[in-house]
């Protein structure tokens, strides 16, 4: 089963780069045809896909998000990150990290999420 676990600094001040990094265990991120995405939820408001990065290094983004977001891997760690610039308050959210057998299958595993708070 795969578990994933979100890293990174809970406060961001406006204007800088919010960076967090998932860390992987009980499957490769090399796997076939596997999608690791980036989700987040604001207080009070619904989910929000961010992007994803698939098992051959691909991603794609969120059209609302592209300017501003970049995620990457570290395959000899297991892990992706996610970077999203010129944050302000309006980023403030729990973010997750999550995986799917194939993109589009469906999230098949979340991570526990992490808030991160913008703020000066």
């Amino acid at each position: 089963q795969v578990q994933l676990q979100e890293s990174g600094p809970g406060l961001v001040k406006p204007s800088q780069t919010l960076s967090l990094t998932c860390t992987v265990s009980g499957a490769s991120i090399t796997t076939s045809y596997y999608a690791w995405s980036w989700i987040r939820q604001p207080s009070g408001k619904g989910l929000e896909w961010m992007g994803v990065i698939a098992y051959d290094g691909s991603t794609y983004y969120s059209p609302s998000l592209k300017s501003r977001t970049s995620i990457s891997r570290d395959t000899s760690k297991n892990q992706f990150s996610l970077q999203l610039s010129y944050v302000t308050p309006d980023d403030t959210a729990v973010y997750y990290c999550t995986s799917e057998p194939a993109w589009g299958y469906g999230m098949d595993s979340w991570g526990k999420g992490t808030l991160v708070t913008v703020s000066s």
